[in-house]
């Protein structure tokens, strides 16, 4: 029988989860002297590594002297938190991560409170402590205070403390210490946490706190044994989250070895499988043997604070891109369906009317990477603004509010805060430091930080850093001001001309180029004042006979705003919509002939 022990690695967004999993990995014997190894080698979708961030929670292991360390790698975004709620059950303790100099931040008090509400006793990992602003001693105490504000007992304050450098694979129990590995920390984890304890012969218990999926022998369930023994070919029974009993045999079962996925006969209490065999397996059931059903408590994901509508694209362009595959109100249910599945943090509903679906998740970043990955496979389709969801607290309507922590140059400090308040925000506080930077805490309603981003950006040219994380429902604040700009919208369906382009530009943003395609209804450009603009992105110039030295004006077109996908969903108005397609983001009015936008404004 093994030793097992499992932990989660948590943290704020940045804090370098991915990077301290790569060096107990490598520092382990996970990977070859001959192998070439990259780096976050956990972030294994393409939108992780593109954008340097952890999408999902993943698994994997090492052998540490005589113990089998079962290592989960969760996101930081509080976006996800969804992958971090349900994976605090299969683990032992949780190895909270905070920077050097940052100290605490929003996602951070998030993930240590769901340790906390399970009992875990966290060991706090102080990283970056090379940086030059480095201040490790003020940062324990800010995370003790923390400890204390979420209410751990006396064991969970009496956490260790490993200081270290992720990146370099360097981990200490002071400042001072000379140590070159990540050995500390690994110490720390084995005197602090004791191997997982059963029998393998009690009746097997097991709780399903991850899914995953294989296109060649279908769903699949994630979770820590916590009694006895499951076995390859078994039959079990399953008490699903609403009561009813089922049976069905273990097909496939598999544990981690290192980064591997490794085929298993059998699996003993304490650690964390991978089994198939139940196509209809969902978070929180509990395989169980089949002569003694024993039930655990189930999994409780907070609820969804943003939705989105997602619709059948209605353009003149649809179906013209050459990557689209999937267009019909079928192919995109089908797909959010399988998304299901596996995102537990998701919920879809059919409009009544429409050729769509309200699609709700944590936030903005959440939708997008569903929207990123659909575009990716080849699918079509419309999107409306992000619109928050209300909630009925004790007979008050009450809506998501959310932690708003700014760092920026003193010099835009009045900027941001006086923007933020029209924004119906409330400073809770306010310091500087030597480097003449301000460090301001809001609350924010999530309403009003729906497009702000980008100009929070404008606004603190690039050098400001705006983190933020869900609060808790509070009263609805009213009404708040929405985008200060109309649009340029287009008149005309054909190809952009520079010379038309070239005369717009004093009228806006433009956010298209020259010899682009472009319909009625299509906006092409964002408006200098606050109302919305019909223009003719297609005329050329008139040709005369007449020519004269020096009388034609040379065209010098600026580059024009190129919108992602999150800045566009942030951008458009509630009449707006996000034309989003294999090859490109579009923006359009929902209502495209400008004669029945013009009634429709009327009434």
């Amino acid at each position: 029988m093994e030793k097992i022990i499992n932990i989660a690695v948590v943290a704020h967004v940045d804090a370098g989860k991915s990077t301290l999993v790569d060096a107990l990995l490598s520092q382990n014997g996970v990977f070859g002297s001959n192998e070439d190894v990259v780096e976050c080698v956990m972030d294994s979708n393409d939108i992780e590594r593109e954008r340097g961030i952890t999408i999902y929670s993943k698994n994997c292991s090492i052998r540490y002297k005589d113990y089998k360390i079962n290592i989960v790698d969760t996101p930081g975004h509080a976006d996800f938190s969804s992958e971090v709620e349900r994976i605090m059950k299969t683990v032992d303790t949780v190895i909270l991560l905070v920077d050097a100099a940052e100290g605490p931040m929003p996602q951070t008090r998030f993930v240590l409170n769901k340790a906390l509400e399970q009992n875990l006793k966290p060991i706090l990992f102080i990283n970056k402590i090379d940086k030059k602003d480095a201040r490790p001693e003020a940062v324990v105490d800010m995370t003790f205070d923390l400890f204390m504000e979420l209410g751990a007992n006396d064991e969970q304050l009496d956490f260790p403390i490993v200081y270290g450098i992720a990146r370099d694979g360097v981990a200490k129990l002071s400042l001072d210490d000379k140590n070159g590995d990540i050995s500390v920390l690994l110490d720390t984890v084995l005197s602090k946490c004791s191997a997982y304890e059963g029998n393998e012969n009690d009746p097997l218990q097991l709780q399903v706190s991850s899914l995953d999926y294989d296109s060649f022998i279908g769903r699949l369930g994630v979770g820590r044994v916590t009694k006895g023994a499951i076995k390859n070919g078994q039959t079990v029974a399953l008490a699903n989250n609403d009561g009813s009993i089922s049976s069905f045999r273990i097909s496939k079962l598999f544990v981690e070895e290192g980064i591997k996925r490794v085929e298993k006969d059998i699996a003993y209490y304490g650690d964390i499988v991978t089994f198939s065999g139940c196509p209809d397996i969902s978070i929180g059931d509990t395989v169980c043997d089949k002569d003694h059903i024993e039930p655990m408590k189930p999994i409780i994901i907070e609820k969804p604070t943003l939705s989105m509508d997602f619709l059948v694209n209605s353009s003149p362009f649809a179906g013209k891109d050459k990557s689209s595959k999937f267009l019909t109100s079928r192919h995109i249910r089908d797909r959010l369906e399988k998304e299901l599945e596996t995102n537990v943090g998701l919920e879809v509903e059919e409009l009544e009317g429409n050729d769509g679906y309200k699609v709700s998740g944590r936030g903005e970043l959440h939708l997008s990477i569903l929207l990123e990955n659909m575009r990716r496979e080849g699918y079509e389709l419309s999107v409306s603004k992000p619109e928050v969801l209300y909630q009925d607290v004790d007979g008050i309507k009450c809506e998501p509010f959310e932690k708003v922590i700014v760092n920026c140059p003193s010099t835009y400090s009045g900027t941001i805060i006086n923007d933020l308040q029209e924004r119906k925000a409330l400073l809770q506080s306010m310091s500087n430091d030597e480097n003449d930077y301000t460090h301001m805490e809001f609350i924010a309603p999530t309403r009003g930080l729906i497009g702000y981003r980008s100009a929070f950006i404008t606004n603190t040219k690039g050098e400001g850093i705006m983190v933020r994380s869900f609060d808790s429902y509070k009263p609805y604040v009213g009404e708040i001001t929405g985008r200060k700009n109309g649009v340029l919208v287009s008149m005309e369906n054909g190809k952009t001309l520079g010379f038309s382009l070239w005369n717009l530009q004093d009228r806006g943003t433009l956010i298209v180029g020259p010899a682009e395609e472009v319909y009625i209804g299509m906006i092409v450009g964002i408006h200098n004042r606050d109302n919305d603009l019909n223009v003719n992105p297609c005329k050329n110039k008139q040709l005369t006979n007449t020519r004269a030295s020096g009388s034609d004006e040379a065209i010098a077109l600026i580059k024009p705003k190129v919108f992602s996908l999150e800045e566009a969903l942030e951008f458009i108005a509630d009449d707006e919509l996000v034309e989003v397609t294999p090859g490109a983001i579009r923006l359009r009015k929902k209502i495209l002939d400008p004669n029945e936008r013009f009634r429709q404004n009327r009434k």
